[in-house]
């Protein structure tokens, strides 16, 4: 799947009913076999079934203590007071701090599956570091950010707190402290001041918009006005299911490197000045077990929900369970 680059029209409908889309087995996705319908206004892509059931073998859920690979911990940071502690299998590089839409982040150290949780667990314990945040907080904090310089400072201070700590896994090998930043990656600097939330999306809903930039799963769209958007026309719609598969950093040449697959369903902007009706910020990861089709309309028909700097959403939504997989 390619990556939606910046200055994208999209125009698509929501099709018929949002289905689960199973398990992954072997490399290869099963089909839900209870045929489950889902809520259109949630971030899951499965049913409750098919989720524990993929959560039976799952790092995430500590059902997969044997898995050989060797881990990374890392220091996630997205904004003031927001940095938390996580894993990530090695061969994954940073493709888990993209998915996640980390402002920043440095490697704390390296070792087995659980060395790597017990530095992760000693954090938690020793110095409150949580390992997980919601998304409203992730989303309002990117219309705060302080500069480069501070948010090194402070992912400089906590790495230090954390290889000081008693306690720290023998197994596990220290990372001299080194910054990535991701403000150039997700295009930071292109989300304004003021961002609107769009809702889930129900049957026959449709999305109309030129993509500014994403982060993680959020995608950043200017919203078309009515008739603005004549000559976005949609392509390559068809029998195709919504955005699942993330991860790998993306190419950075496109603009975005979210980790979020193309829709595949995007139209041509018809000359520009055609798209002044606001930025909104979706969760593409409700597009999931959606048919997505082609739009017949020329403005996004989903519910809105005010926002603010960057937009947050629901309190407490994005809390449930680890986004992605390790």
């Amino acid at each position: 799947m390619s990556m939606l680059p910046v200055g994208k029209v999209l125009a698509f409908a929501a099709q018929g009913e949002r289905r689960c889309l199973g398990v992954r087995r072997a490399g290869r996705r099963l089909v839900c076999p209870y045929g489950a319908v889902l809520d259109g206004a949630s971030a899951r892509d499965q049913c409750a079934r098919c989720a524990q059931l993929d959560r039976s073998r799952s790092v995430a859920a500590d059902t997969m203590a044997d898995d050989p690979r060797p881990y990374g911990v890392y220091l996630a940071y997205f904004g003031p007071g927001l940095l938390k502690v996580g894993i990530t299998a090695v061969e994954r590089g940073p493709a888990r701090l993209v998915e996640q839409g980390a402002v920043a982040y440095a490697w704390l150290g390296r070792g087995p599956l659980m060395a790597a949780r017990r530095a992760e667990a000693l954090l938690g314990s020793a110095l409150a570091v949580p390992d997980r945040f919601a998304k409203a907080a992730k989303r309002a904090a990117r219309g705060v950010l302080p500069p480069v310089p501070d948010r090194v400072a402070e992912l400089d201070q906590l790495h230090c707190s954390a290889q000081e700590l008693a306690g720290w896994p023998e197994t596990l090998q220290p990372v001299e402290f080194a910054c990535a930043d991701h403000t150039e990656l997700f295009g930071l600097d292109r989300i304004p001041g003021d961002v609107v939330e769009l809702g889930g999306m129900t049957s026959g809903a449709e999305i109309v918009g030129e993509v500014l930039t994403g982060v993680g799963s959020d995608v950043y769209l200017r919203l078309a006005t009515g008739g603005e958007a004549e000559g976005a026309e949609g392509e390559g719609a068809g029998e195709r299911e919504g955005v699942r598969e993330r991860g790998g950093a993306g190419d950075a040449g496109s603009g975005w490197a979210g980790g979020v697959g193309a829709v595949g369903l995007a139209g041509r902007a018809g000359g520009a000045g055609r798209f002044g009706g606001g930025v909104a910020v979706m969760d593409a990861r409700m597009l999931s077990g959606w048919v997505l089709g082609a739009a017949v309309g020329r403005v996004t028909t989903v519910p809105v929900r005010a926002g603010g700097p960057g937009a947050g959403e629901r309190e407490g939504e994005g809390m449930g369970r680890q986004e992605g997989l390790f």
